[in-house]
């Protein structure tokens, strides 16, 4: 089986973590990059503005 290229990341807002909104996007999961963590200016719907959105770990899966 082959290695995966991307891992999927949870992007918050920084000035509201527990903010019900957040973006999902894919990292690179090896290289410079996978290293660095990741902020995103996106817009928030809830403030009704761009803020900077910053990554988060994925909350645990349970089954």
């Amino acid at each position: 089986m082959a290695k995966k290229t991307h891992i999927k990341v949870r992007l918050v807002p920084e000035a509201k973590p527990d903010s019900s909104f957040f973006y999902y996007v894919k990292k690179p999961a090896g290289g410079e990059k996978a290293k660095v963590k990741l902020s995103a200016k996106k817009y928030n719907p809830e403030t009704r503005k761009h803020e900077i959105f910053v990554e988060k770990k994925l909350p645990p899966h349970s089954k």
